[in-house]
């Protein structure tokens, strides 16, 4: 028998945006185990905001997991937090009630900054660095500093490591600023690994004496980029039948739910989606072939394929829950039918 340790890890009741919490318990298996072998475990949800001192108990609901490549038998334990029966639903438990849709590819693209002493790693102590410029893909001291590089490329292989769909990396427009992008099949999954990727990157960065920054315009009204997370999204019929009638009722549909889906695509959007720094207006929905300041873009592959793929909404922010935008975009794109489409 080999002890394990399961990192227990979960979102808590923080609203506008759930924080990452996490806690190790020690269990004996004759080798890596099974989800299924997975206990239920509980916590103090007063300290979380997800229950009263008086009645503090919350459940841990074990829904994926992955080795831990920094720890000796290491187990990352993806969580849902339950109520104290174990089987109802926390409030603050998204994960639960979102559609799902196995068929539906997200591919997720995180950016963040790196933030040493209350500043973008690379600021100086006061003021600003050079303009916006040589920073998006750069390569050098001047560009990318001397530790940054270290860390997203531990942090790429950490992922790896651990199974999690990493799909690659790169310095973005703004000093200090980077992105990693995720892909999955099903809205759960590719959440999932988001979720699990953005732990990984936080737990790295605490030996680092950096924070990861997800704010989606941390810089507030300056001419520095703010954070996205650019969501790309295709079903099965948008990859095998598609068409243009499909996709122009498709792009109304978005239209038409701008305001469900800016709801959940992050807190203080409104400071990000300005028209400015690649970015559409928050108050407006367009689309535009590879438009990037466009609400989506719409991929010359796309068009060059008979309007079949996949679409980019630029719309979602840093700080978005990744299970709330797939299941918007998921929402939005069932109202559309497929029937008539599919026939012609």
């Amino acid at each position: 028998m080999t002890k394990y340790k399961l990192e227990y890890i979960w979102l808590d009741g923080y609203t506008p945006t759930p924080n990452l919490r996490g806690k190790t318990q020690i269990k004996e298996f004759d080798s890596f185990p099974t989800l299924e072998q997975l206990p239920m475990w509980g916590f103090d949800g007063s300290s979380t905001k997800q229950a009263e001192g008086g009645s503090s108990d919350c459940m841990l609901k074990p829904v994926r997991h992955f080795p831990d490549p920094a720890r000796k038998n290491g187990v990352l334990v993806m969580c849902e937090v339950m109520m104290p029966d174990g089987v109802t639903p926390h409030e603050s438990n998204k994960r639960a009630t979102i559609l799902d849709d196995a068929g539906a590819w997200f591919g997720f693209e995180q950016e963040y900054f790196l933030y040493k002493d209350g500043r973008p790693l690379g600021f100086p102590a006061s003021g600003y660095p050079a303009p916006q410029g040589p920073y998006y893909t750069g390569v050098g001291y001047s560009n990318v500093g001397d530790v940054a590089r270290k860390i997203v490329e531990e942090h790429l292989d950490l992922c790896l490591d651990a199974g999690i769909n990493h799909e690659g990396i790169n310095a973005e427009v703004a000093k200090g600023q980077w992105e990693f992008q995720i892909f999955g099949k099903g809205s759960k999954k590719a959440a999932d690994e988001m979720w699990m990727a953005r732990y990984l990157l936080q737990r790295l960065c605490e030996k680092y004496g950096i924070d990861v920054e997800y704010h989606c315009k941390p810089l507030g009204d300056t001419d520095w980029n703010g954070s996205g997370m650019h969501c790309n999204f295709s079903t099965a019929f948008m990859r095998e039948h598609g068409g243009k009638a499909y996709f122009e009722k498709l792009m109304e549909a978005f239209k038409n739910a701008r305001e469900e889906h800016i709801a959940v695509y992050g807190p203080d959007n409104h400071m990000r989606l300005t028209g400015k720094h690649e970015t559409a207006s928050i108050h407006q929905f367009s689309y535009g072939v590879a438009d990037r300041g466009a609400s989506i873009r719409v991929p010359h592959s796309f068009v060059n394929n008979g309007y079949k793929g996949y679409l980019e909404d630029r719309r979602p922010n840093s700080q978005g829950d990744p299970y709330q935008i797939a299941s918007q975009v998921l929402k939005t794109i069932a109202s559309v039918p497929t029937e008539a489409a599919a026939a012609a």
